[in-house]
């Protein structure tokens, strides 16, 4: 295929996942035309929404451009949907107890761990593959700390649910991490 019909084959794709970016932005809007209870965003969730969002899909299409490897596009998107999950949940109504609870702070700790990785790796596959683990390996111990030393345990939801929900934050940077492997043809 020459380069310009790849082109050309990608704009679909390319359309579809900015359509749906556009289309989880546009949702709360449309809920609240309609009246739905407890959607109330003003226009700066709405700013912040679109740069999260934005800024997640541009990182994305760099990472496409960098490499042909589905198994390191694969690695890139685990990594950025385990970011911003992690960041929508924790500023919409926190993780451990409500939002305004300093010890979710720790969750962007480990956010920062991924991101100064990401810039020491230089988008390289193997010290990536390092840095999503190191992430993973966070994010696992604060969740054996929560469950163990009842962090939260007065706050929904129960001790063993949010000690499951950090723990899937950790097996998504662990299944970044394996895709880095593979990606770096490094036997896992």
């Amino acid at each position: 295929m020459t380069d310009g019909r790849a082109i050309r084959a990608a704009i679909p794709r390319r359309l579809v996942g900015w359509g749906i970016a556009l289309a989880v932005i546009l949702v709360p809007l449309v809920a609240m035309k309609l009246q739905v209870e407890g959607v109330n965003w003003t226009l700066s969730d709405f700013v912040f929404a679109a740069v999260l969002i934005g800024g997640t899909g541009v990182l994305y299409e760099l990472a496409v451009r960098a490499s042909g490897s589905w198994a390191y596009r694969g690695g890139v998107a685990l990594a950025l949907a385990a970011g911003f999950l992690t960041t929508w949940v924790n500023l919409a109504v926190g993780i451990i107890g409500n939002e305004d609870n300093p010890v979710n702070l720790v969750f962007f700790a480990i956010l920062a761990i991924a991101a100064a990785g990401t810039i020491v790796a230089r988008g390289k596959a193997e010290p990536m593959a390092r840095a999503m683990t190191v992430a993973a390996a966070a994010q696992a111990l604060v969740g054996i700390a929560v469950l163990a030393y009842g962090i939260g345990a007065m706050e929904p939801p129960p001790p063993v649910m949010l000690f499951a929900l950090i723990e899937i934050f950790a097996g998504m940077w662990l299944g970044s991490a394996l895709l880095f492997r593979k990606a770096a043809g490094v036997a896992t």
